[in-house]
């Protein structure tokens, strides 16, 4: 993220005095990426931002994985693993279900009503994309509310917690990266700006506007973290409360960005997935599918042509409307399709046919292509449908 944002008050040049309004002098935290050469801002702190009372283990859900074997597209459905009764008493972080990971990436669902932990995620950046509900995320840059369809995008380390809103649980879909997540680098100029071909634009980020003070003592945080590439957490107990932030600027804090302010790239042929990306990461891509004209050649066929994803696995999470190439196939809303890299896949039987003379699609659904094989987890293990690999010929193993 390279757009600059300043909150609160700060000094008129780094690395100097600043005090609060009551004349205590503040302590500055640059939070930066890779080392000091990536982007960063500079928080001012009303209290040490090292000082911890006690720091002890804490046992994330469960992050095992099982490989995709025998190989084979798998369905989930993920509104089966929260029933409202298991929803009312989670939270979004120690809630997740672990639907999907590899070395570079792991994605989650939770639903939740309940207020979350304080928590950071030392691995890397999530992206965590809100199917229904609404939320208040409080971060130590400030707060900021998410609601339905947000992608809410939130640094490495940056400490916060979520206040779901309403009647409602919030149902969310969590991508954790090893990694940074940042817009596609062909949508930038050479300086960091958003192009004009670019599908979106600073205009539709929306960050922090105000600091969050908050004050307390002995205040846990919990922490994801991996030493020798295992997914382990620690408990934090802090001195003083992360959330005394009185002004930061910079270019690193966490932001929204919603699925309606995506613009689609069409054609006059069937565009292949990169037209719709969104984000990257290390070794895998996020990209947003939203209702849309459809190709406009007198011959198209605007269903996905058949293809082999020879070097990612393709997962698709479904997300609103009607996804034409899926129909007949079981997948609904919260469904999440697994094509693995390995053999072919694309639109179910008879879609190919009836998607000739369609003029719009409506349909909204959050993809991830990985660069290496994905594993499942716990979640999609307990959520799977037996009876989609089979779809494509209409009969079940011999």
């Amino acid at each position: 993220m390279t757009f600059y944002r300043r909150v609160g008050a700060v000094p008129p040049k780094r690395h100097t005095q600043h005090r609060d309004p009551d004349g205590a002098l503040c302590y500055e935290e640059l939070m930066g990426e890779e080392g000091f050469s990536g982007d960063s801002s500079l928080l001012y702190h009303r209290g040490l931002p090292p000082a911890i009372v006690d720091s002890r283990v804490w046992e994330p859900p469960d992050q095992s994985t099982t490989p995709n074997h025998p190989l084979r597209h798998r369905h989930l459905r993920l509104h089966d693993l929260f029933p409202p009764e298991v929803a009312a008493r989670s939270d979004l972080v120690t809630g997740r279900r672990l639907l999907l990971g590899n070395a570079d990436v792991r994605i989650s669902y939770v639903a939740a009503s309940g207020v979350s932990p304080l928590y950071r995620n030392a691995i890397g950046d999530e992206l965590v994309y809100v199917e229904s509900g609404a939320a208040t995320v409080e971060t130590v840059f400030g707060a900021i509310p998410a609601r339905q369809g947000d992608h809410v995008l939130i640094p490495r380390a940056t400490t916060h917690r979520w206040l779901p809103e309403g009647p409602d649980p919030l149902r969310a879909y969590a991508i954790e990266a090893a990694s940074h997540i940042t817009p596609p680098k062909r949508y930038l100029s050479r300086f960091g700006q958003l192009l004009e071909n670019s599908p979106y634009c600073e205009r539709d980020l929306h960050g922090p506007d105000e600091p969050l003070l908050d004050s307390g003592t002995d205040v846990p945080v919990l922490v994801k973290h991996r030493p020798g590439g295992q997914v382990v957490g620690t408990e934090l107990i802090y001195a003083t409360h992360p959330f005394d932030v009185v002004g930061w600027d910079g270019c690193l804090y966490p932001f929204t960005f919603n699925i309606a302010d995506f613009e689609p790239i069409t054609g006059r042929v069937h565009q292949p997935p990169p037209v719709h990306q969104v984000f990257e990461g290390g070794n895998f891509v996020v990209c947003d599918f939203v209702p849309r004209k459809v190709d406009y050649h007198p011959l198209s066929i605007p269903v996905p042509y058949y293809h082999s994803n020879v070097d990612s696995d393709e997962i698709m999470f479904y997300c609103g409307g009607n996804y034409e190439a899926r129909k007949g196939s079981g997948i609904g809303q919260g469904s999440v399709s697994v094509h693995p890299g390995g053999y072919a896949h694309g639109p179910q039987p008879g879609a190919y046919e009836r998607s000739i003379g369609a003029e719009f699609f409506d349909e909204l659904a959050v993809m991830v292509d990985t660069f290496r094989p994905l594993e499942l987890g716990e979640g999609a293990l307990a959520c799977e449908d037996p009876e989609y690999a089979w779809t494509w010929s209409g009969r079940g193993p011999r």
